[in-house]
Order: structure tokens, then C-alpha cells, then sequence
């Protein structure tokens, strides 16, 4: 007997708003969820990956079509849902939005994968061919050995970073983040040498290891590192990757000479603030416990290995004032950190943050689920509990403005090549900081657009990411 052929259409929607994630594709990554579902699912499935960091939508034919979405990009998935419901399409939704508003979603799509997708995706199509989908799939956190690799011919090829994951899971408890309610508050580790393996079929020459902490916590993440990292410099895997890890990155020496050995260039560090009372309000245990003067020697350590700093901050913390947020900025122009990524505040569901304001009805863009496209980091989307919201917009703008503008930049980069001693660390954090500028300022047409063609024209540097 012949198993009728069906079309699973996948589609990774785009918030709309973000204009400079379209413009600079640089700074994104293959949707590596979407993925694994091509993997999971059967032979006789024919997969298209509408993909809107790349194409324009398109009406298709499709059996079956489901969505992965982040808070910020639900709203144009819900669109997209309901033109092939109109149409009578089954439309299936997961992602870490869904998985924290099962109910808001399961009003707009037809069925939801709360969680991790690996251990109901079958099941999930056998429903469906069966007549019986269900409305709602409760995921199981399962171990990561033999973790499933994405089926990554379905991605674009003008991706210009490969991505994939290592670990998940966070034994951390920060308020504004919801990962460890998503994948769980234990860390779990992929075999290294599954890892290794994966990495050897991956053709990108720059890859983006998706881990919240690549590092980890304790004795045995960082020995797992160690040989991570042994790995691919005895393979000979020939890439030049960045990470995101915590403030430990750098409390033994032997894993940055190793990271800087296997191809690291640059770090992303969660550093949020300087005050150490607002780390601890925020749960940035952490941070919190080294305090601020521990930062420099964190760096300089990072630095001597050749790899650059990218530090992620935090504005509009509950205790910000115009005063306390110019401050952050002295601090992060001053310090040797060599990429910035300034947020705004953004109480994401799923999070302490999120509960709270709801409860205390403080959240102002709370027109759900159309709002929910506010929800990008760049934007005050609550009511703050001192300044007003104009004072509280104007006054980020300011920082954003000392934080970006052309000459803070420049002088950045000469101080990160000094630093690293490294042109291409110099480089790709100068770039990173471009990508930033270009994102902060996407609607201010008096900016031009930046590269670091236009700056330094550099056109000619084999291999850079960032042109």
C-alpha cells in the first residue's frame, strides 16, 4: 500500500516593524527549530521553508503549515495562520511564545506544541493524518544525547552564519528571561563528540553556537568545554564562531586559549548593569556576587586571547533614572567592552517581569495579540515606575545616541584592535556595533545606513561577515 504523499509548509514569520533585520541580514541565523521538524518528519512528507528573513510571502498549497515565533514576531504568524485557515489549511503553532500563552494561541491557530517539539512531533502527524489532531502537545524535556540535527538544506542559502545548539537548559532564574521556564532550570550537555560531528558537515566558515551559556556552570561544563574545544582544533574544523556566556567565561584561562584556538572571535556577555543593586533585583546572581570591579579584570582576561567582548545591557530597569541611565552609558564607553547591545526593559511572557506588571497593570501595550509586534527590545511597552513614558523614550534615545554614534564606534574599534591585538576580533565586533547602529536607528532617515565598507573600506578582507 502507497502512503499518500502530503506538504508540510513551514514558515518562520518576520515582525515587520524590524525593517533592519531585513536590510542587514548579518545579524540573523537559521531558524533551527523549523529545522528539526524537517527531520522529524516522514519521507513520504514534501517540506518547503517559506523563510521571512529572506522571501516575501507567498500564498502556497500545503497539507499541513506550521509556525515557529518569538513574542515579537507572533502577531505576523497569527496573520499568516489565518489566511490558511480561511482555506481550511490545519495550522500548527509552537516556539517559546506559544509555549507561554498556550491559550491566546490555541484562539488563532488550530493546534499548539507547548515546549520542546522532538518528543511530540510524531505523534503530532499521526493525529493529523489520522483526523484526530489535538489542540495542544505538552513537549518533554529529554536528554541531549542523540539530539536531533536540523535538516539544514531547507535553510537560505545567503545565511551568512551557520547556528547550532550545545546545550539548553539554565540553572539560573533571572526575571527578565524565560529560558529556564522554556527548556528547564538544569543544564544539559549534547556529547562533545556528537557536537563535533555536526559541526563537521556544517559548510558556513562562521557559525553561532545558540547556547544561552555555552561555558555553563561548574567544574564539569567547563571540562566539557575544554574538550569541546580540543575537538575542533584536533578535527581540524576551520570556523570562526561567537557565543553567548556568562561573566565565569573567563574564571579559567585554559578555555579562552582554547575557544581562541578552535576559532572563537567574540563573546556575548549578559552584563545588564552596573549597579550592583539592580543585578540583584533583577536575580543576576552572578554578576551580583563578582561586583563591578572584577568586570575589568573579566575583560582584560577575554582580551588577551584575542577575543572580543560584545556586552549586552539593560535600560529602563524599575530603579532607572535619566541620571542612573547616563551613567550606564559612561560606563559602557569607558570600559573595555568592544560591542554593545543596548536593550530596552521588555516584560516578556513567561517571566517574573511579565507577571508582575500584568498583575500591578503596568504594561501599556497590552492590545493583545496585536501588541505583542512591540515587543522587540527597542520600545517601552510598560509604565515606569519614575519617569513618564515620553521622559523615559527621550531619555533612552539620548543614550543610544552617545552609545552609537560614528566616533564612539570608531573609537571602539581602535581600542578593541589595541586590546585583542586581533584585526579580525576588531572587525566583527565593529561590525556587530554597525548592526546595532542600523537597528537603533532603522526609522531615522536623517541616519544613513552603515557598513564598514562605507567606513573603512574594507571591501577587500576575505571572508568578513559583516560586508
Amino acid at each position: 500500500m502507497t502512503t499518500k504523499r502530503r506538504k508540510l509548509l513551514l514558515i518562520n514569520p518576520l515582525n515587520a516593524s524590524n525593517k533592519g533585520l531585513i536590510i542587514h541580514k548579518q545579524v540573523i541565523y537559521p531558524p533551527i527549530g523549523l529545522g528539526i521538524i524537517g527531520t522529524l518528519t516522514p519521507d513520504h512528507w514534501d517540506i518547503e521553508l517559506i523563510d521571512e528573513n529572506f522571501d516575501e510571502f507567498e500564498y502556497k498549497e500545503a497539507d499541513l503549515v506550521a509556525f515557529t515565533a518569538l513574542t515579537s514576531s507572533v502577531t505576523r504568524a497569527y496573520e499568516l495562520a489565518a489566511i490558511y485557515r480561511k482555506k481550511g489549511i490545519t495550522t500548527v503553532l509552537g516556539g517559546i511564545h506559544a509555549s507561554m500563552m498556550p491559550n491566546e494561541a490555541k484562539e488563532l491557530v488550530d493546534s499548539v506544541v507547548v515546549g520542546e517539539v522532538e518528543s511530540v512531533w510524531a505523534t503530532l502527524l499521526s493525529d493529523f493524518e489520522n483526523g484526530e489532531l489535538k489542540r495542544q502537545y505538552n513537549g518533554k524535556l529529554l536528554p541531549m544525547e542523540n539530539a536531533i540535527r536540523p535538516k539544514r538544506e531547507l535553510f537560505n542559502k545567503e545565511y551568512k552564519f551557520a547556528s547550532i545548539q550545545t546545550t539548553r537548559g539554565c540553572p539560573m532564574s533571572c526575571d527578565f528571561c524565560s529560558v529556564h521556564t522554556f527548556n528547564g532550570n538544569s543544564y544539559r550537555l549534547r556529547p562533545v563528540e556528537e557536537v563535533l560531528d555536526e559541526l563537521e558537515t556544517i559548510e558556513h566558515k562562521m557559525v553561532y553556537f545558540v547556547d544561552d551559556n555555552l561555558i555553563g556552570y561548574g567544574k564539569r561544563s567547563q571540562r566539557r568545554a575544554i574538550d569541546l574545544f580540543n575537538g575542533i582544533i584536533e578535527r581540524g574544523i576551520k570556523i570562526e564562531w561567537f557565543c553567548s556566556a556568562s561573566m565565569n567565561f573567563a574564571d579559567n584561562e585554559e578555555v579562552l586559549e582554547l575557544a581562541a584556538k578552535a576559532g572563537c572571535k567574540m563573546v556575548l556577555l549578559g552584563i545588564e548593569s552596573e549597579r550592583i543593586d539592580q543585578l540583584q533585583d533583577m536575580n543576576k546572581k552572578l554578576n551580583a556576587k563578582m561586583g563591578i570591579d572584577s568586570y575589568d579584570i573579566v575583560f582584560e582576561k577575554i582580551h588577551k586571547y584575542g577575543i572580543a567582548v560584545l556586552g549586552a545591557f539593560i535600560y529602563g530597569l524599575p530603579t532607572d533614572t535619566p541620571e542612573s541611565m547616563a551613567v550606564r552609558t559612561e560606563y559602557i564607553n569607558t570600559a573595555a567592552i568592544d560591542a554593545v547591545q543596548a536593550t530596552i526593559l521588555t516584560p516578556l511572557p513567561g517571566t517574573g517581569l511579565f507577571n508582575r506588571m500584568i498583575a500591578d497593570n503596568k504594561v501599556i501595550a497590552n492590545n493583545f495579540p496585536e501588541d505583542w509586534q512591540h515587543y522587540h527590545f527597542g520600545k517601552v511597552v510598560f509604565e515606569h515606575d519614575i519617569m513618564d513614558h515620553e521622559t523615559i523614550s527621550s531619555e533612552i534615545s539620548k543614550n543610544w545616541d552617545k552609545l552609537y554614534n560614528k566616533n564612539t564606534l570608531k573609537k571602539k574599534f581602535i581600542r578593541t584592535l589595541k586590546q585583542t591585538k586581533s584585526p579580525v576580533a576588531g572587525i566583527w565586533s565593529y561590525g556587530s556595533n554597525l548592526q546595532y547602529y542600523n537597528l537603533v536607528f532603522e526609522h531615522d532617515d536623517s541616519r544613513p545606513v552603515l557598513n564598514l565598507t562605507d567606513i573603512f573600506g574594507l571591501k577587500d578582507v576575505e571572508d568578513n561577515p559583516f560586508i
